[in-house]
């Protein structure tokens, strides 16, 4: 006679039924992100089985973690050079321990195994709030926590790329204007700039925007996609140095990619600001660690973490909380800019 085992866990509701743990857990604690039919298949399997919720974990879930969820969809050879990821960490992690928060972070390869994590710790409790970055335009990310609103959430985007989530803003749009209009200020004409992917909904907004402004004051305009990696910023700019006539200036929307152009400059005897200006989208301490330093936009990273991570604490505290605005933009001028040559 075979031993019965004794204790009959989500995980055997799973492989009976067919279907994820994730929405075993969904299904048996009544929570939406399964259809009603998968609900009714998965209720029946475990009453077959006879499963029976384990209390201990129930009033674990029940209870907070103290913990605040962020998965990084970042290559991690971008993630080992860009500063402002670790800077935006920096300040999250610091308000947070002020409140005996920690931080829990998942590396993720693709979208798919982002989505997974984010349903895994909706479905567990694992985390008392989430953090969304990086937001692509109709990211699936969006239409899962609104299907699980039990799960507070705060986005770092623009306000319309988030279907009403709560959400820690930056006018992407306004700071695509100050670059530009410096740059006309001081004569330049042909300009060009080094962005990002292009499926990023940030990406979206600046090159919306560049267009415009642009197109408004007259100006020529081109642009490369890239992935952020100083690699491919160098060969951006390569590319751009070769067309005729060559911009006058290029903007890069990270500080690696634009430390990387001046280097492709200086090493095809284009000097910097003389012919061609560079202007940095993020500031740190490289932009001034070279020669010549690069003109850049300054927000307070460390101050936006610590903002959002005060958001997602009144988020878990039940507070309803609006959209709000990051520290503004502020364009740093130093002698990697200068008037278009003639």
């Amino acid at each position: 006679m075979v031993a019965q085992k004794a204790k009959v866990t989500i995980f055997d509701v799973a492989k009976a039924s067919g279907v994820s743990s994730s929405a075993v857990s969904y299904a048996l604690n009544g929570k939406p992100g399964v259809s009603d039919a998968t609900r009714e298949k998965v209720l029946q399997v475990a009453r077959k089985l006879g499963w029976r919720p384990n209390g201990a974990a129930q009033s674990l879930a029940q209870s907070r973690t103290r913990r605040i969820g962020l998965v990084l969809g970042y290559d991690p050879q971008l993630l080992s050079v860009e500063p402002y990821i670790m800077r935006l960490i920096s300040g999250l992690g610091s308000a947070l321990e002020e409140h005996d928060y920690s931080l829990l972070i998942r590396m993720s390869m693709d979208d798919d195994d982002e989505v997974s994590i984010l349903e895994d710790w909706i479905a567990t409790s694992n985390v008392d709030a989430l953090l969304l970055l990086n937001l692509e335009i109709g990211d699936p990310r969006i239409e899962l926590m609104k299907n699980n609103p039990q799960m507070p959430c705060l986005a770092l985007a623009d306000s319309s790329l988030t279907s009403g989530l709560p959400t820690l803003m930056s006018d992407d749009a306004a700071a695509s204007g100050t670059i530009i209009r410096h740059l006309a200020s001081l004569g330049h004409k042909n300009i060009a700039r080094v962005a990002g992917p292009e499926e990023l909904g940030h990406s979206y907004i600046r090159d919306a925007a560049f267009s415009e402004i642009t197109t408004e004051l007259g100006m020529r305009y081109r642009c490369l996609h890239t992935d952020y990696t100083p690699e491919s910023g160098a060969e951006a700019t390569k590319r751009l140095l070769s067309v005729e006539p060559r911009p006058t200036a290029i903007i890069y929307d990270n500080d690696v990619m634009a430390l990387a152009g001046e280097s492709v400059a200086s090493v095809k005897g284009v000097r910097v600001p003389e012919d061609l200006s560079i202007i940095s989208w993020d500031d740190s301490f490289m932009n001034v660690a070279v020669h010549p330093p690069i003109t850049a936009l300054s927000r307070n990273i460390l101050e936006s973490g610590r903002l959002a991570a005060q958001l997602m604490l009144r988020l878990i505290d039940g507070e309803d909380v609006e959209n709000v605005e990051e520290p503004p933009y502020e364009l740093i001028e130093r002698a990697s800019t200068a008037p278009a040559a003639q």
